[in-house]
């Protein structure tokens, strides 16, 4: 399809804002802020997207308008004067490369943590808990009310102060539907009861924000009309209020949403993952449009182009969301505008993003280690000025980014990998039918390294000779770990390990006990693949939680998986030692906490899983030889600056290891190992 004619690069007319094709990042927060202010790191995330031909790029994922909406993951504060030179920087420089500017306005109400920002009480319409974040709300009083529609108005100006070119309102969970939803809304005032009172709070902000920014500025909302949910707002009130909405007069689009997002498994289904559904509420957003005769916006699992332009071309959809596609490739616009569409990064829906963000940390794409990076790490890699003859031993996805990026440095790149094919551990971890999405991380880096001209030579188990017989300048060793076991009193031979359980090497027989002492996917994947087979299982942890090195979307297909396959789970254990007991093992568990509770398992087999350790030793091999001696000075590499110290000038060449080679981490480590490292050599 020419560029001329394709419906995702057509301009769309919002208003007085012409948009310069349909694609957008719909408002998330990433938690890059800074005492609740938009400062570097957050504005150079949406800047790159700029940069990339998005033509709308919606910040804060909600910025709070109140005090009192104590910031549950490092929302921006819109309720502070501070933030306006802020967001003018970042809307500025968003402009420069032709993209629009907007910001979602919200209180979050009971949609966040009691113990969180100024200590406020959190507040409800009806004080009805959520059990995401577990506070337990005060009913919303009369003042309470009219304080936040003054607040609502106060915001909006600062953001149009800013110069930002809209606002959106957040009705999805928060504070403003929660008057709308029968679930959450049990007022008998004038707030509560027929729809139009439950409409009434949102009617009263929108009146004020408009007295306060007029009418010519773009005020939106992303709204709920559906929450799949019998005791919560219903699909024929949710596009009643659309209609509402649209023929007011007073709102200039809808972003609309379907789901409701009070616990994991529900969040789980508005925002999908990895083995769920593509796209599956945009037929129900194509619904709404269709009987508001309005403009709309979606975002929901819409991860690739193809995807995005039927939406775009069938009528379904004004402008598209590809949010969590643009974590993973911010410059996705600009690909399909130069014909490149095929070298679009995908995202493989793994959600560490989103996984992270709930956790308390920072938005990270699996595969893209520049995301939330970019005053250090480039999404563009710029040439060398010393042309090199680099070897990369090893081709999982440390060896395979290492190869990618000193490649287009213009270095002159082989690879050796021991295996048939590429892959590394992503290989194991694809095995569980839930997760072969993943492949797309290896996928990608093949194609990559195919047009760039890389070299990649299977099946050669590289020996020091091996290595030196390419004369290289420079070596990276990414040959990954190999699976170990935990620490038993007694044992050890009876185990058998997770990756031999994902490969097939060794078929499950019930009962199975799985020790998990990792905490995260890989434990938790072998968990899935056992249970899926019928076989009885009980998953043991250390740990006082369940698997917390993996997030709560994440959480969600595992804790199904266990529930329907009647998985017992048992936490703050440990696996101390196994027998055998003729045909049967028995597993001796015990306590961190006591050493007087000890209870035994007789089971046909004992999985473990405990991370893996470093296969170090064709760098301990090598060592020797190098330049550096594999040292790397810390300092300059935080610095970016060339991080190899010379120690022995006459060697030739600098030496050094990545990603699971130098200790078990996981896939976002290893990339960024690779990234960090290359991008400076």
């Amino acid at each position: 399809m020419s560029t001329s004619n394709d419906p995702l690069l057509q301009p769309f007319q919002l208003k007085h804002l012409t948009l310069k094709n349909r694609i957008m990042s719909t408002a998330h927060e990433p938690a890059y802020s800074e005492g609740g202010l938009p400062k570097d790191r957050y504005r150079l995330y949406h800047v790159e997207k700029a940069k990339g031909g998005i033509a709308l790029t919606m910040t804060a994922g909600s910025a709070v308008v109140s005090a009192d909406s104590p910031p549950a993951f490092g929302n921006l504060h819109a309720y502070r004067d501070e933030i306006v030179p802020w967001l003018k920087r970042l809307a500025d420089d968003c402009h420069e490369h032709g993209a629009a500017v907007m910001i979602q306005l919200t209180h979050l109400g009971r949609r966040t943590g009691w113990n969180k920002g100024d200590w406020l009480p959190v507040l409800a319409p009806s004080p009805v808990r959520e059990p995401a974040h577990r506070a337990f709300p005060k009913e919303a009083e009369d003042w309470d009310v009219e304080r936040i529609v003054a607040d609502y108005a106060d915001a909006a100006q600062r953001m149009q102060a800013a110069g930002l070119d809209g606002i959106e309102f957040e009705a999805y969970g928060h504070l403003m539907d929660q008057f709308w939803s029968p679930a959450t809304n049990r007022r008998e005032d004038e707030f509560g009861g027929s729809l139009e009172n439950r409409l009434r709070f949102t009617t009263m902000v929108i009146d004020a924000v408009r007295k306060a920014v007029g009418t010519d500025f773009i005020v939106g909302i992303r709204m709920v009309a559906d929450e799949d949910w019998n005791k919560g707002l219903s699909r024929e009130e949710g596009i009643g209020i659309a209609r509402h909405l649209a023929g007011s007069g007073k709102i200039d689009f809808l972003n609309i949403i379907r789901g409701h997002i009070d616990h994991d498994a529900p969040l789980n289904e508005v925002i999908p993952i990895q083995g769920m559904r593509s796209a599956p509420h945009l037929d129900f957003a194509g619904e709404v449009r269709e009987a508001t005769r309005f403009p709309v916006f979606h975002a929901a699992r819409i991860a690739d182009v193809a995807t995005a332009r039927h939406a775009v071309a069938t009528g379904k959809l004004d402008m598209v969301g590809m949010t969590r596609a643009h974590i993973a490739d911010p410059h996705i616009a600009e690909k399909v505008l130069r014909g490149e569409e095929a070298r679009i990064r995908p995202c493989v829906g793994a959600t560490y993003c989103l996984d992270r963000i709930y956790e308390g940390g920072e938005a990270l794409c699996i595969h893209n280690a520049a995301t939330g990076r970019e005053g250090d790490m480039p999404h563009v890699i710029f040439k060398a000025d010393v042309i090199r003859r680099a070897v990369v031993v090893g081709a999982g996805p440390a060896g395979l980014e290492a190869a990618r990026v000193l490649a287009e440095r213009g270095h002159r790149v082989t690879i050796l990998e021991a295996a048939g094919e590429a892959g590394g551990q992503v290989n194991l971890l694809v095995r569980n039918p839930r997760r072969r999405e993943m492949i797309g991380i290896i996928d990608w880096r093949l194609a990559e390294l195919e047009r760039i001209g890389v070299e990649i030579h299977y099946d050669v188990y590289a020996e020091p000779e091996d290595v030196l017989a390419l004369d290289p300048d420079l070596v990276v060793v990414a040959t990954g770990g190999v699976a170990q076991m935990p620490e038993v009193e007694s044992g050890d031979e009876l185990l058998t390990s997770s990756w031999d359980i994902l490969a097939g090497a060794v078929k499950p027989t019930g009962p199975v006990l799985l020790f998990d002492d990792n905490g995260g996917h890989p434990g938790m994947s072998a968990a899935e693949v056992i249970a899926e087979t019928g076989a009885e299982l009980e998953v043991v942890s250390p740990e006082r939680f369940f698997a917390p090195e993996m997030g709560g979307m994440n959480h969600v297909p595992y804790a199904r998986a266990f529930a329907e396959k009647k998985v017992r789970v048992t936490i703050n254990t440990r696996l101390k030692s196994v027998r055998r007991d003729g045909n049967a093992l028995v597993a001796v568990l015990g306590s961190d906490f006591s050493t007087k509770t000890e209870q035994e398992r007789r089971v046909a087999q004992v999985v473990v899983e405990h991370g893996t350790a470093a296969n170090a030793e064709l760098y301990l091999a090598l060592k020797p030889m190098s330049k550096n001696l594999g040292a790397v000075d810390y300092r300059a590499l935080i610095a970016r600056k060339p991080p190899l110290p010379m120690k022995q000038p006459d060697s030739r060449f600098d030496l050094i290891r990545i990603g699971d080679a130098v200790a078990s981490r996981n896939i976002h480590a290893a990339i960024y190992d690779a990234l960090r490292f290359c991008s400076l050599l």
